[in-house]
């Protein structure tokens, strides 16, 4: 019910997505009334359970500005906190809000809690590099970090990124590629990552080399993690208007931008912002994915892809073996 464009977008992609995926059920919870009206909009009301589309009434919302505490303390009638305690109770195998982040960590962190050995759950989102995808965490959720809680979320990124074919590369951010670069912290970091035999430590990584394809994971405090997140999101929409203005600038900008069209349209479609929406909770229990909060129908569909594949590979129970396996 929450975001910044409000429930219609979640509605709206969440008949999509049961409409791609055949292997899915989707539980929209909020007011009743609302959430009834958008989807009958697309879908007759008594076939909404034909296209497994079912509504939970949550009386109550959580706004975008409200202070965790006060939602963790006193919305338990919220939507956000129904639709988290449907995971709880195995109604649901994963929750995708547009919601307050905060409350959103504060709620599914006590519902749901994290796996012994996990300190604090850590937002991961994926990016783009020249080769392939890298993930970023921790984007937010945790400000100051111990290098222990540095070496968790290496443990549980790395988990994300891995596959059969490969270990995943993980490199810790720094000012410096220098061994001797850094805060105490990220030394102590480092030396806990090196002697890990887990994990394939590549060494340190600078925010320009983030989208290099030298690691597949980036580990960082939630402070630095959110600074670089939107430093890369605010240069990405300023190169975009620098692009469309310099082209409609004058009638030769016009004819090179026509000429260039094809090599454009696959840059959009390459780096498009909604391909990545969908940062997930790891070292929780079950499976959360935040969504952005100005989300469009495409980006809230990408994160409920989040999900769904975080589902099928089982990523919740590879972390708890992960940390299991000492």
């Amino acid at each position: 019910m929450s975001g910044d464009l409000g429930p219609r977008v979640a509605v709206s992609a969440a008949l999509k997505f049961t409409a791609m995926f055949a292997d899915v059920d989707v539980l929209l919870v909020g007011d009743e009334q609302q959430l009834l009206a958008l989807a009958s909009k697309k879908i007759p009301a008594k076939k909404l359970s034909q296209n497994r589309i079912t509504i939970i009434h949550a009386a109550d919302v959580i706004t975008m500005d409200e202070d965790p505490l006060v939602a963790l303390r006193h919305k338990q009638n919220s939507s956000m906190w129904c639709a988290i305690d449907a995971v709880k109770n195995n109604r649901a195998d994963a929750c995708v809000s547009a919601g307050n982040t905060g409350a959103l960590l504060a709620i599914s962190k006590y519902l749901l809690k994290t796996f012994p050995g996990i300190e604090r759950p850590a937002i991961c989102k994926a990016m783009p590099t020249e080769a392939h995808t890298a993930y970023l965490l921790d984007l937010g959720a945790n400000i100051h970090c111990s290098a222990e809680q540095l070496h968790q979320f290496a443990l549980m990124g790395s988990v994300l990124a891995s596959s059969p074919a490969m270990k995943p590369r993980v490199g810790l951010l720094n000012i410096g590629k220098e061994d001797t670069k850094g805060t105490d912290v990220i030394q102590a970091a480092q030396t806990l990552l090196r002697n890990d035999e887990r994990l394939h430590y590549s060494g340190f990584v600078e925010a320009n080399d983030i989208f290099s394809s030298d690691v597949d994971v980036i580990v960082c405090d939630g402070f630095h993690g959110n600074i670089a997140l939107k430093s890369i999101e605010g240069t990405a929409r300023f190169i975009a208007k620098k692009i469309q203005r310099g082209f409609t600038k004058n009638w030769f900008n016009k004819f090179l931008g026509f000429i260039m069209l094809p090599l454009l349209n696959q840059w959009r479609t390459e780096l498009d912002p909604s391909m990545y929406n969908g940062a997930s909770f790891l070292g929780l229990q079950k499976t959360v994915v935040k969504s952005h909060g100005n989300a469009n129908k495409k980006a809230f569909l990408q994160a409920l892809m989040v999900a769904r594949e975080q589902i099928i590979q089982n990523v919740p129970a590879r972390i708890q073996q992960q940390f299991s396996s000492i």
